[in-house]
């Protein structure tokens, strides 16, 4: 199993993060918002945030089909840790 964060943001804040926090995954920066607005999670105008991607997570397995997919309906709703590994044992 392999996990991969897309980011829609700066890359210098987000390459900061990542290694304050020396997370254990790599993540990608989607400078031009082609793959947030591939998996329709990005939106130009919302209550909360201008041209940003939602929350999201997407499980996909290894011949590329999405297992699992939780999209917020804005910036504050996030899937708990323990509600995306009951989906991660799920496979």
């Amino acid at each position: 199993m392999q996990v991969v964060a897309i980011v829609a943001q700066r890359s210098e804040k987000v390459r900061r993060y990542h290694a304050e926090r020396n997370l254990p995954f790599t993540i990608l920066i989607d400078d031009s918002r082609d793959t947030v607005k591939a998996y329709g999670v990005w939106h130009r105008v919302g209550l909360d945030a201008w041209n940003i991607a939602r929350p999201a997570v997407f499980l996909v397995d290894a011949a590329g089909t999405i297992r699992y997919r939780f999209v917020a309906s804005s910036q504050f709703e996030f899937p708990t840790h323990e509600q995306i590994l009951e989906q991660i044992r799920a496979l």
